[in-house]
């Protein structure tokens, strides 16, 4: 898949400004009236439309400057990018038609236009907690959904008002001569069409809710605040495609861990006498446990770091680092015997802090 960047010939630093002029200029060359069964232009004309989705949104522009493709919508199949590829003319027309200044305007630079104002129908938002070790290996989940979709039982008729179109016009004379403005139809609200009869369980939209159990695949090393999108598993609407399915992942909190990027982070409590002399440990991982060696002398604070023991990173075949923070445990109680062996060893230690004192610097 190409670079959007390079898709609209802008460098990273490119502002709103220079991303739309990039995205209108492409658009209007291949544009598909202009373009007519030319299947390059249309791609080209989509893929700049994708690009354009994307970049011109400050959350899915984060995501892909940091991931790559693989970080804009997490998509899983069918699903990924609620844009360009993925989308009818329509959805493309509706979304950016700001780009090409309004029907009127647009209609002027390909004679009439192919622009229709049907509305996509809404999007869903749900929300899923993931526990630490789902994220590591990745995880396979059917979640339930309730989505509104167009009855089979209701007929659908033209807007008579607006003739089908969903927008209707206005002239009006000023100082600058007769001006045109366009609205969305008040009697269908920009569908084009009406629900003629319909059943009492239907609303008067034409739509019925519907239950839905939807499989997905969530991919390996997720965090919080990362999104996957389902196309077309959203609410329908009677006169344009279905919205989108948007799924945000939680993390839910670890007994051991905590999360630090595609790092993990844990505290090991060991012993004084452990410190001193070292030892091997058995230390939880996110997949299991793993044997990790205490170098003798250690101090209490000091950070040991398990290389690829962290969280996977998207896409990608590496992993994080599992980082574990030593902390020396001071005994609270002391038997005889540990009595006996600590005065042992402060007796050595002030031997060796009166020689310290007895230097002259």
């Amino acid at each position: 898949m190409r670079d959007y960047y390079d898709i609209l010939g802008v460098d990273r630093n490119a502002s709103a400004n220079d991303l739309k002029k990039a995205y209108r200029k492409l658009a209007l060359k291949y544009h598909p009236d202009k373009n007519p069964d030319d299947k390059e232009a249309e791609k080209i004309f989509k893929e700049a439309a994708e690009a354009y989705s994307v970049l011109s949104n400050n959350q899915k522009k984060a995501q892909y400057d940091q991931f790559g493709h693989a970080g804009v919508g997490m998509g899983q199949g069918g699903g990924g990018f609620s844009g360009g590829a993925h989308m009818s003319m329509d959805d493309i027309f509706s979304q950016f038609g700001d780009i090409f200044g309004g029907d009127d305007i647009f209609s002027s630079f390909f004679g009439g236009g192919r622009r229709s104002s049907s509305r996509k129908g809404n999007d869903i938002r749900i929300k899923i907690k993931l526990d630490y070790e789902d994220i590591a290996s990745g995880i396979d989940k059917k979640i339930k959904i309730k989505r509104s979709i167009v009855s089979p039982d209701i007929k659908l008729t033209g807007c008579p008002t607006c003739n089908g179109q969903g927008q209707v016009s206005q002239v009006s004379n000023t100082i600058l001569g007769q001006m045109r403005t366009q609205s969305l139809c008040p009697h269908c609200q920009g569908n084009g069409k009406v629900v003629g009869d319909r059943p009492s369980n239907v609303s008067p939209d034409g739509l019925i809710k519907k239950d839905e159990t939807i499989k997905i695949t969530i991919p390996a090393g997720v965090e919080e605040g990362n999104y996957m999108t389902l196309d077309g598993k959203g609410n329908e609407s009677i006169s344009g495609s279905p919205g989108n399915l948007l799924i945000m992942f939680e993390e839910n909190d670890h007994k051991y861990f905590i999360r630090n990027g595609d790092d993990v982070l844990i505290e090991a409590h060991i012993s004084f006498s452990q410190a001193a002399l070292g030892d091997i440990l058995e230390i939880p991982t996110l997949n299991g446990v793993a044997k990790l060696k205490i170098p003798s002398g250690i101090q209490s604070g000091q950070i040991l770091r398990m290389k690829g023991k962290g969280f996977p990173r998207i896409r990608r075949s590496s992993k994080g680092d599992q980082l574990v923070k030593i902390q020396v445990e001071t005994p609270k109680k002391l038997s005889s015997n540990h009595k006996k062996v600590m005065k042992e060893l402060s007796n050595i230690d002030g031997k060796v802090q009166d020689q310290f004192q007895k230097m002259k610097f």
